[in-house]
């Protein structure tokens, strides 16, 4: 009786264990998943929309998924299946003919960062949305060309390619022609490059 007690006090233990380390690792992710659901979205209440029901959805089937797995992949899969699901309920995506929501996005505080990153976005927000997502989540959400392809529901030399074509768009949209593109002009650079003694 006592081997049985102590069989399912293990159970237990092992259960609540689970569950705190899955609530946790999904806490974690929840910057990042954020930011793929405002790029899919393009909207602060929609993206917060989304990211509460991948969230319920993703703690009710918690027990599907396999401890060991990429928990960050699995989060993302559910909230782009159901963003689309959503977008199919509605028969279309919300419309931005006049780049309203476009023009609300938040941008870095940094004199020259924030003109960059006004930039870029003004650029990511005319891409297909095909691309938008693929570049999305290889540059900033940091998944591999495989996890990606999971996410998407597509073969890997499909979200490479979208990602090719993203980024050759953009540095066509942003002229970008090399890596001194961005950052200080030649007026600051000498400054922000000066070297002072002892260093």
């Amino acid at each position: 009786m006592a081997r049985i007690e102590s069989g399912v006090s293990d159970t237990i233990t092992s259960d609540a264990t689970d569950t705190f380390s899955f609530r946790r690792e999904m806490l974690a992710t929840l910057p990042s998943l954020r930011a793929f659901a405002f790029s899919l979205a393009r909207r602060h209440d929609r993206a917060d929309d989304l990211i509460q029901e991948t969230v319920m959805k993703a703690w009710g089937k918690q027990e599907s998924f396999q401890p060991g797995t990429n928990l960050r992949a699995w989060l993302f899969t559910i909230l782009r299946n159901e963003f689309y699901s959503q977008m199919r309920r509605k028969g279309r995506e919300m419309p931005d003919p006049d780049g309203v929501f476009a023009a609300n996005l938040a941008t870095h505080p940094e004199q020259y960062g924030k003109l960059d990153m006004a930039d870029f976005k003004e650029a990511l927000d005319q891409l297909p949305d095909d691309q938008r997502e693929a570049i999305v989540l290889i540059g900033a959400s940091g998944f591999s060309y495989e996890e990606a392809a999971e996410i998407a529901d597509v073969a890997v030399g499909t979200i490479k390619s979208r990602v090719n074509r993203a980024r050759a768009k953009l540095q066509e949209m942003l002229t970008i022609t090399g890596e001194n593109e961005y950052g200080p002009d030649n007026t600051s650079a000498p400054l922000v490059n000066k070297s002072f003694p002892g260093r």
